[in-house]
């Protein structure tokens, strides 16, 4: 259940700051639908991960859980974006005690809306997939913050420092 943007083109364009934040609904480790829109009025983390359970991915996952009510502190939510299916979020999401929602972008829709899909290089070979991405929504709908190609280790520090909390 994906909802956003038709985009047939393999890759898309970077959101910049003060652009609207593509709207999507996509289930979560549960199955249950979570919308973009449920949060209006509220500033999101919106991060997109490659693969849940990989060495990165949880390196990452866990740095934002561990800065969660620090970041909910300042009025930020967390929302984490890979192409696993729900039941590989279930049980990554258990193995670490994640405490925010996972969501399955299993087409890649909304990666590609948020411009977090294209060409990277993995060991030595150029492949397409997620690109490890964080956007910051406003509570508006607008993009406040839109990073790319971040690395996993010491992100989070990154990006509090970059909001100023």
């Amino acid at each position: 259940m994906t909802t956003a943007p038709n985009n047939t083109a393999p890759f898309t364009a970077r959101l910049q700051p003060g652009s609207p934040a593509p709207t999507f609904t996509l289930p979560d480790a549960a199955g249950n639908p979570v919308s973009l829109e449920s949060f209006q009025g509220r500033n999101v983390i919106v991060y997109f991960y490659p693969k849940a359970a990989t060495p990165g991915c949880t390196t990452e996952a866990c740095d934002f859980r561990d800065n969660l009510a620090s970041l909910q502190g300042h009025g930020y939510e967390v929302l984490g974006i890979s192409p696993d299916a729900p039941e590989a979020l279930a049980g990554f999401t258990a193995d670490h005690a994640l405490t925010f929602p996972l969501l399955s972008d299993q087409d890649h829709a909304v990666a590609r809306a948020y411009g977090a899909w294209g060409e990277k290089l993995v060991n030595g070979e150029i492949l397409e997939g997620v690109l490890r991405s964080t956007v910051v929504v406003g509570p508006d709908g607008r993009t406040v913050l839109a990073q790319y190609q971040v690395e996993a280790q010491g992100h989070v520090a990154a990006l509090r420092e970059e909001l100023g909390l």
